[in-house]
């Protein structure tokens, strides 16, 4: 028998026999009933039942217990009314679940149009001269793909099918190959957009705005302690990932270049020649060497543009809300009160009569005209105002100028280093990762930066994905097709066959994905409701304060259950079944549930590279060559395991990394 299965029989073998043992069997109350109820369903899952309907037949026979507890004769409608009030009203009235099948699309149509072979490809040459550049390439290329998918499955089966081979054949060691592709397949649970962070946002209502904002710096810091692995040891060890022979860098020039290269070795150099003089270029257009020269020059333009930005935003003047205009046309009405200042709290009454205007009505006796020297005085006057001075710039800090100069030095080294060869892989980098990158830059930083909802962003980012589809569908037939022999048409309109199969396979398996999302929390919220009507929540409460834990202890208890149910169940179960079991407690130990919700997701992302039951090695298991054994893959998956629990520490330690850029934006 298969260790795996070894494994979750005995789990179920301990669950069962402490149910038996331990119930108290000749009075059993409600919270024994939840807490049976809650041990029942982890059997149940593990036994292969389908948990969305496993978690709302139980619910509702639980609930029909407790129901039947109180009043027997209602006890059925209650649980019907429970169903359909809670469970599926209670779904479809969530606006933070309509995002999921709008990103689920996007990462399907991002997977089917072939974008992501081209990536592989660009940033393999783009890391040709980095120790282990091969699996530097797969790291980078699995965080693009799940920054735009947010599928674990589909980002680990994919590269298994891209990268693994391609390693394999450069003589990369199995187990590190295995280890690269799984763990960074992983980084789609944390790195927005996240559907784990859209489920946990609706679960602990949590917004997913700032739980993406949040996710951003741990899932890259996550990404960086990969590549520092995977470079140190391939330099440390070459022999597990020998540098690439210069047969695989190799990247043909285009005619231009090829009359060019051997007059210039420096492309740059080479095309302001051209441009200028017309050297080497007299069977070359200038049109086409004036394009391939702004080519060259697009990174220096990015920076000097971003540089730009960032100055005009340090150093804007600070304009101060001045109330003199206020008071000279208001007089003494609009004069501040001297007896008590406001306290600047949104609904006091001192913040609300000091914005409005509103006064006390004069007191019985008091005089309600004033003396005519008053009523001049209070005569608002037309004087000539000043003429206002523009203000003054801030002045530059030193932190511009320091990356002002680490700027012009990459510069520098770059278009010194600029050969014909590293032209052509910018240029192929150009048509194959910036596309995608500024299409998930616009969708995440439209979200973060409040410029759209998540479900408006989501459903801009599927439109692009469509576009990405198209164009790149386009430019594969037209790279195919025979230069003398191109037909436009013709290419048109296999292009929209194309498209049109891309987006049925998308929709169909999008809607398989939502589907189930959405049963689960129509089973999740009766199983819930169930749960916390037989007490089993209060049950779990009450023994949690007894201990008389701190914070921290609370925090690694919790920590440590998520990641030993992180081995056999998926992240969805654990999520709705679980979750609203820690979140009540969060509350009574002073815990962000935004911060909590950043450890889960990382806690969850180490469950699925932990053997015996971890879902990534078996998604490579089922791509990879047949000499590759699954004992292999887990040896591999080892070491960045290792890497994530340092992570969960530095996050821990460091709670700054995922809530700073939270603060900063959402004051």
């Amino acid at each position: 028998m298969r260790k795996e299965l070894w494994f979750g029989f005995s789990l179920m073998a301990i669950i069962v026999t402490s149910i038996l043992v331990f119930m108290p069997w000749g009075h059993i109350t409600n919270g024994h009933l939840g807490l049976l109820m809650l041990a029942l369903i982890v059997v149940a899952i593990m036994l292969g039942f389908p948990t969305a309907f496993t978690l709302m037949g139980l619910g509702m026979f639980f609930a029909w217990l407790a129901y039947r507890s109180v009043n027997p004769d209602l006890a059925v409608q209650q649980v019907l009314d429970l169903m359909v009030q809670r469970g599926a009203f209670g779904v479809m009235s969530n606006d933070v679940l309509i995002a999921v099948p709008l990103f689920v699309f996007m990462g399907y149509l991002v997977e089917r149009a072939n974008l992501i072979d081209r990536l592989f490809k660009s940033l393999h040459l783009a890391t040709a001269g980095v120790p282990g550049s091969l699996a530097v390439a797969t790291i980078i290329t699995c965080a693009i793909f799940a920054t735009a998918t947010g599928i674990v499955g589909a980002v680990v089966t994919l590269m298994g099918l891209l990268a693994f081979p391609a390693m394999l054949k450069a003589g990369y060691n199995v187990k590190v190959s295995a280890g690269a592709i799984t763990a960074g397949g992983c980084l789609g649970i944390l790195i927005p957009p996240s559907v784990l962070l859209i489920v946990y946002g609706a679960v602990a209502g949590v917004s997913v705005v700032q739980l993406y904002a949040g996710a951003f710096f741990p899932g890259f810091m996550l990404a960086g302690l990969y590549l520092g692995y995977i470079i140190v040891l391939a330099k440390w060890k070459p022999e597990l990932m020998p540098p690439l022979p210069e047969s695989e860098r190799h990247v043909a020039l285009p005619p231009l270049a090829q009359r060019l290269a051997p007059q210039h070795r420096n492309a740059l150099a080479g095309l302001w020649r051209a441009l200028t003089a017309g050297s080497g270029a007299a069977a070359a257009a200038k049109h086409t060497v004036l394009v391939q020269f702004f080519v060259a020059l697009l990174p220096a333009l990015v920076i000097i543009a971003a540089l730009g930005i960032t100055y005009q935003s340090t150093t804007a003047p600070v304009i101060e809300a001045s109330t003199a205009g206020l008071v000279e046309a208001g007089g003494l009405v609009a004069a501040p009160v001297e007896e008590q200042e406001p306290t600047g709290l949104i609904g006091s009454p001192d913040a609300e009569n000091a914005d409005s205007g509103v006064q006390e009505p004069p007191t019985e006796g008091a005089k309600e005209v004033a003396p005519p020297a008053a009523a001049e005085a209070a005569k608002p006057e037309v004087a000539e105002k000043p003429a206002v001075a523009e203000p003054e710039r801030l002045p530059v800090p030193t932190w511009f100028w320091i990356v002002c100069g680490v700027a012009i030095v990459m510069l520098a080294i770059r278009y010194w280093r600029l050969s014909w060869q590293r032209l052509e892989v910018f240029k192929m980098m150009l048509t194959s990762f910036f596309p995608l990158a500024i299409m998930i830059l616009a969708v995440l930083g439209s979200i973060v930066f409040g410029l759209a909802t998540p479900t408006e962003a989501a459903a801009v980012g599927a439109f692009g994905g469509c576009i990405l589809a198209v164009v790149y569908r386009f430019i594969a037939h037209w790279q195919e097709a025979d230069p003398k022999r191109r037909n436009i048409g013709a290419m048109v309109w296999s292009t929209i066959k194309e498209l049109g199969v891309i987006v049925r396979e998308s929709s169909y398996l999008t809607a398989k994905t939502s589907a189930m999302v959405c049963w689960l929390f129509v089973g999740s919220a009766i199983f819930s409701a169930a749960f916390a009507l037989l007490g089993g929540q209060e049950i779990i409460e009450t023994w949690v304060l007894s201990l008389n834990m701190t914070p921290v202890q609370f925090m690694m208890l919790a920590q440590f259950i998520i990641f030993i149910l992180g081995w056999p169940l998926e992240w969805t179960e654990i999520i709705v079944i679980f979750m609203p079991i820690f979140i009540p407690l969060l509350k009574h130990f002073n815990i962000d549930p935004l911060f909590f919700g950043l450890l889960v997701a990382l806690n969850l992302q180490t469950a699925f590279l932990s053997p015996p039951v971890a879902m990534a090695a078996f998604y490579l298991k089922g791509v990879s060559p047949s000499h590759v054994t699954l004992n292999q893959i887990f040896a591999g998956m080892m070491p960045f395991m290792a890497i994530q629990v340092f992570a969960i520490f530095l996050l821990y330690w460091f709670p700054e990394i995922g809530l700073w850029l939270p603060s900063i934006l959402y004051k």
